[in-house]
């Protein structure tokens, strides 16, 4: 099988568990939820939180793909499936690329619900200009998260103490997501003083982000993972 097929597979094969499990719908949403309400208590000021809106939607959406992550490699480490795929002589790039596919969507749609949560509770809104920005923003931003998060779950699967490595090694890998993403947002939002062709510029940032991470985790997920296995 090529790796696209594998890559298909693997990525409807997440899909399907996460739509069985419902972690996503009965923890991760929540506890974004939580996240976003504390947020708006923290800072309890209606000027100040239209400005940091995106910053902070943004900030949920890290925080909530560490369980994201954590939960898709647990499923695979818990029955030796990953270690299972490898001995079979399955393709890695499609392993890495199916896993980050299923990630990437899962971001999306949090990250949409976490944008309808701001407009509610921070009073964040957008003119027609700006659409266009922000759906590019959130699609580069959640495919470089899931080719990221991706690559660091594969490099902590296995290792002792897992679920506190994975944040150490994760969050200042994807500072530069976080800075594009909330600047590209800012300028689709017209909050700042960014403009919108300088927040085209951030999503090109994001855009080579996915790209160097795609073409590294292809390289690398693969020794990554049996070394750790």
């Amino acid at each position: 099988m090529t790796s696209f097929g594998v890559t298909k597979l693997v990525a409807a094969k997440d899909l399907r568990i996460e739509l069985r499990s419902r972690v996503l719908l009965n923890q991760v949403l929540p506890f974004a939820a939580i996240t976003m309400v504390l947020f708006a208590f923290a800072l309890d000021q209606d000027d100040l939180l239209v400005r940091v809106a995106p910053g902070l939607a943004w900030l949920a959406s890290l925080f909530s793909m560490l369980v994201v992550v954590q939960r898709s490699f647990a499923v695979e480490a818990g029955d030796g499936a990953l270690d299972a795929l490898r001995t079979a002589g399955v393709p890695a790039q499609g392993i890495y690329f199916g896993k980050a596919a299923a990630l990437a969507l899962q971001l999306l749609v949090l990250e949409t619900l976490l944008f309808l949560a701001a407009f509610v509770l921070y009073s964040s809104r957008f003119e027609g200009a700006g659409v266009v920005l922000l759906i590019t923003s959130a699609l580069a931003a959640s495919c470089g998260l899931g080719l990221v998060g991706t690559l660091y779950g594969g490099l902590t699967t296995g290792t002792k103490g897992r679920e506190s490595l994975l944040p150490l090694l994760l969050l200042p890998v994807v500072a530069p997501v976080l800075i594009g993403a909330t600047r590209a947002t800012e300028a689709a939002l017209g909050v700042g003083r960014i403009s919108m062709q300088e927040g085209w510029a951030w999503v090109a940032l994001l855009v080579t982000y996915a790209l160097l991470f795609g073409i590294g985790g292809s390289i690398g997920f693969g020794p990554l993972v049996d070394d750790t296995a």
